[in-house]
């Protein structure tokens, strides 16, 4: 599949979306979140898909934030499209899992699209941030929502006002990320792909209906999501990856899910 800024490359079961305009370290365009929110309507399609892997290309960046050439231009009114939010709700809400490859600077809209992915790992050199209020805007792709629910109020609230850029083993501290690699871009990835295989080795539906219980859990009240979490066992528990997978357990062998 053929995008201007973004490639999609799919392997083993695995969706490869790389951000593609290292030039400009992955600078963000609303033309590269219409890619993006193109790109997430495919996987969601493409029964070859198990997993997503979002990454940048080149050594220096996931993103590192907004064209801030674009953003100086644009009109006022433009802000109210919200293509940042709708593509990032969009992957947020993919009900297959997404692991983001951060391999650098993950600044402004490369932090909120980090946070929009299930699970983050960086490389130790990775840096993070939400510098906004430095351009007097603040973050406008979910990053005012998403990164207290990550770290907490207080956390969030400091990061924002004060635009400090962290580094990865401080995300890492503080939950934003989950896990520091070594330095090169074959360390992170590898790291990735190898998450990825550990997630396809469980039924598909499963991690679906787990997704959905965490992510509707995340926004409601308890006793809502307690419900949800029931309904979602209970959609899980008539599958037929359940018999296979708890008759595998009871047969010592491993198990071959269907994802039906």
């Amino acid at each position: 599949m053929n995008f201007e800024n973004i490639l999609y490359e799919i392997e083993d079961g695995i969706l490869y979306l790389t951000l593609n305009r290292p030039e400009v370290r992955n600078a963000l365009t609303p033309a590269m979140w219409r890619d993006i929110q193109s790109a997430v309507g495919l996987a969601k399609a493409d029964d070859r898909v198990r997993v997503v892997i979002i990454t940048g290309a080149g050594d220096k960046a996931l993103a590192s934030g907004a064209d801030i050439q674009e953003i100086h231009d644009r009109e006022t009114l433009k802000m109210l499209e919200g293509t940042s939010t709708i593509a990032l709700k969009e992957l947020e809400d993919l009900y297959k899992p997404v692991i983001c490859a951060v391999n650098g600077y993950a600044l402004g809209g490369g932090c909120e699209l980090a946070m929009a992915c299930d699970i983050r790992i960086a490389t130790g050199r990775s840096r993070f941030g939400q510098p906004e209020t430095g351009l007097s805007i603040i973050p406008g792709a979910g990053g005012t929502q998403r990164l207290p629910r990550l770290v907490g109020v207080g956390r969030a609230k400091e990061l924002i006002y004060t635009g400090r850029i962290i580094t990865a083993q401080e995300a890492k501290e503080i939950g934003l990320v989950n896990q520091v690699t070594g330095d090169s871009r074959e360390a992170l990835m590898e790291a990735a792909r190898a998450m990825a295989l550990q997630i396809m080795k469980k039924g598909p539906v499963a991690i679906t209906m787990a997704k959905m219980a965490i992510n509707v859990g995340m926004d409601t009240d308890m006793n809502t999501g307690l419900l949800f979490e029931r309904i979602a066992q209970t959609v899980a528990f008539g599958t037929e990856d359940r018999r296979e997978g708890t008759a595998a357990f009871l047969e010592k062998r491993a198990a071959r899910f269907t994802g039906h």
